[in-house]
Order: C-alpha cells, then sequence, then structure tokens
C-alpha cells in the first residue's frame, strides 16, 4: 500500500498547517508544492522537506507524481484553482469555505462529478475525535432530542485594510473566515434551515466585522451563533437536549474535553485526546476516501457544502453584501 502522494497548491500559513498534519501520517507523503513564484514555492519545500516545488500552480496540477491536491489559497481563488486541479485529473481537499458562493460551488462539484474525481471541503474540525464522539452521544439520544445549539467564534484582528481579512475582493470579514464553522456546526447537528434571521455590523472596507444569527428548522430547533473579528468571543459550543445538554469547551472545534450534563445524574467531564494538530484527521479521512475508490466523503458531503454555501448566501443577502464579481 503505498503512500497517498499530496500536493499543496498555496504557501500560506494554512499550507504550513496542513504540510505539519500531513506529517503526522504515516500512510501519506507531501510530494510536491506550488506557488505563485519559484522562490515561495522553494522556501516552502526546503522547509517541509518536499521533493518538487513547482513556480505554478498549472504546473503543479500537471505533476504526474500526485495523487490529491490540497487548496490553500484565498476564497476568492479556491473554484480557479480547484477547476485547474479537477481539469489536470487530480483529486482536490478544497479549504473552507469552500467557495466565495453557491454557484461557484456548484460548478466545482458539477467539475468533480462529471469526472468522477474526489472533491471535498476541507472542514477540518468535522474529522476531529471529539467531533465523532458529539455525534455518537447525539446519536444515542444521550440528551434526548436536541433542540437548540449556541456557538460562537469571534477574534479580535487590528483594521488593516490590506489584510485578508478586510479585503472585499478576497471574500475578507468574519462570515466565511470563521463563521463558516458554527454554521457548518449548525448544518452536521441539524441539517439546512428553513428560516433565517440575521444582522451584521459592516466596517470601512465593508466586510461584515461582526455579525448574528438565528436559524429556525423544519421541527422548531434553533440554532443561535455568532462571529466576529473584532471582538473576541467564549468560543464555546452548547448543544441544549430535552433531558440534557453537551458543553464544548473552548476552543469548540478543537476541543479536547466537553461536559455532559444530563438530568438527575451528576456533570460528567469527557475526555478526548486528539493528537497532532488537527489537519492530520481531514488527510486521513482523504486518504481513505481514495482507498476505498470514493468521489467524496460521507462525513462532509458535496450536497451538505452546497447547503451550507446556500445558507451563507442567504445571510449576506440580509445584509445586502456582495462580493465583487457576483
Amino acid at each position: 500500500m503505498h503512500p497517498i502522494r499530496w500536493g499543496i497548491l498555496g504557501t500560506g500559513s494554512i499550507a504550513a498547517q496542513f504540510a505539519r498534519g500531513l506529517a503526522e501520517l504515516n500512510d501519506a507523503s507531501l510530494v510536491a508544492v506550488g506557488s505563485r513564484t519559484a522562490d515561495a514555492a522553494a522556501a516552502f519545500a526546503q522547509t517541509f522537506g518536499v521533493a518538487r516545488s513547482h513556480a505554478s500552480y498549472a504546473a503543479l496540477a500537471n505533476d504526474p507524481d500526485v495523487d490529491v491536491i490540497y487548496i490553500a489559497t484565498p476564497h476568492s481563488l479556491h473554484k480557479e484553482n480547484t477547476l485547474l486541479c479537477l481539469e489536470a485529473g487530480k483529486a482536490v481537499l478544497c479549504e473552507k469555505p469552500f467557495a466565495i458562493n453557491a454557484q461557484e460551488a456548484a460548478e466545482m462539484i458539477v467539475a468533480a462529478r462529471s469526472r468522477g474525481l474526489f472533491l471535498m471541503e476541507a472542514m477540518w474540525t468535522r474529522f476531529l475525535p471529539h467531533m465523532a464522539r458529539l455525534r455518537e452521544l447525539i446519536a444515542a439520544g444521550t440528551i434526548g432530542e436536541l433542540r437548540m445549539l449556541q456557538a460562537d467564534f469571534g477574534f479580535r484582528a487590528s483594521f488593516d485594510p490590506q489584510s485578508r481579512l478586510f479585503d472585499l475582493a478576497l471574500g475578507g470579514g468574519a462570515l466565511l473566515d470563521v463563521g463558516i464553522y458554527p454554521v457548518s456546526l449548525a448544518s452536521m447537528l441539524f441539517g439546512a434551515p428553513t428560516r433565517i434571521a440575521s444582522m451584521a455590523s459592516l466596517g470601512e472596507t465593508s466586510v461584515d466585522e461582526q455579525s448574528a444569527m438565528l436559524f429556525g428548522y423544519a421541527d422548531g430547533q434553533l440554532a443561535i451563533l455568532s462571529q466576529a473579528t473584532r471582538t473576541s468571543t467564549p468560543h464555546e459550543a452548547l448543544l441544549l437536549g430535552t433531558s440534557g445538554r453537551i458543553r464544548v469547551h473552548s476552543s469548540w472545534w478543537r476541543a479536547t474535553t466537553m461536559t455532559l450534563s444530563v438530568v438527575g445524574k451528576p456533570d460528567e467531564l469527557i475526555e478526548v485526546p486528539a493528537p497532532g494538530n488537527g489537519y492530520n484527521y481531514e488527510a486521513a479521512e482523504v486518504g481513505r476516501c481514495l482507498r476505498a475508490g470514493l468521489t467524496e466523503s460521507s462525513t462532509m458531503p458535496l450536497d451538505e457544502t452546497l447547503a451550507i454555501m446556500r445558507t451563507l448566501d442567504a445571510v449576506r443577502a440580509q445584509w445586502g453584501l456582495r462580493y465583487p464579481g457576483e
């Protein structure tokens, strides 16, 4: 069983995180990296011991010794970069958010399915051990019927109009950058909302700097979510059921502890170790799928990714927020 041979498209901080995660796996190897410049690619390759560096994304996409490519570029380039790799016959793991909007996501999914190629959104937290445990607890009815979710992801960044976070053209703002986490969690638990109410504070560069959302679902469940790039938040998730609750401790998207509270019983601290930096788990899932001949993951299916993008579009529409080119 030869290792899954990976290429990384992009050389920023998220690419470095993924490279470190890959190093945790004994059945995967990072064999190539591609950047827009030879210097950036060579520097990344030297840092992570990558055999080949490519001075263009196209060169990486057409490297015959690469099985799958991780897209680690800004949101606004995800569609273009993913299509480039798919057209070259490569499987793709695309960093979240999957695209700028649902139309782009749909194009990417059609391209993958028409070629019979693997494609997945890199929602890395979905594959962590504590999330698997959380799904088990809910499915077992441990807290009864799940009725409500509260989750947040906010941090305070210094205002910099040159930063990706504040650049509308790059899909900047809190919603796509960190809001995707609570929205994806709500999707995992409840599916797509049938009702959406939201409010945002738009900053000097017209990106959403903080916002809150209330999602309603067909059976009356509610998700209360918030995200910010200019306000720090607790980074906790609280799942409320008819006979108990689960508090996923900070930071909930990479937690190793949860508190289970069931009516009539003492609180239970659940510890879920997660060796590695977290990115190893999504990479392992891609490897599992490729070895099994699957073109998508049942844990993060493409139809759900598309539904999440549609939810994000609906939220932005309420704010009147559009990205250039839409």
